[in-house]
């Protein structure tokens, strides 16, 4: 029921900056966290920062002190704002909501078609 297009993804040099937004839309986004995840070839996907519908916020350790993630509960979107990109982070972000979770088993909301982030000189 939830969509979500992520957009903003490109590709920049070491040091450079992208912005990313995610649109959510469904009934669940304003009593959900929301996350950022971010995969890339031959990798799992991994949780990079997550939101609270209040605006607490995590971020992995390979990222902290370079990007925050904020949201917008009026618009629905959440964002994530990369500074002093590596090529380490070069991945597909994609944007979710927190997995529901029975009996031990997390089930996403359907992933969108995610945004390239390319860092490279």
């Amino acid at each position: 029921q939830v969509q979500l297009v992520e957009s903003g993804g490109g590709s920049v040099q070491p040091g450079g900056s992208l912005r990313l937004s995610c649109a959510a839309s469904g009934s669940s986004f304003n009593s959900n966290a929301m996350g950022w995840y971010r995969q890339a070839p031959g990798n799992q996907r991994e949780l990079v920062a997550r939101i609270t519908r209040g605006g607490s916020t995590n971020y992995a350790d390979a990222v902290k002190g370079r990007f925050t993630i904020s949201r917008d509960n009026a618009k629905n979107t959440v964002y994530l704002q990369m500074n002093s990109l590596k090529p380490e982070d070069t991945a597909v972000y994609y944007c979710n909501s927190d997995p529901r979770v029975q009996g031990g088993v997390k089930t996403y909301d359907g992933w969108g078609q995610g945004t390239q982030v390319t860092v490279s000189s």
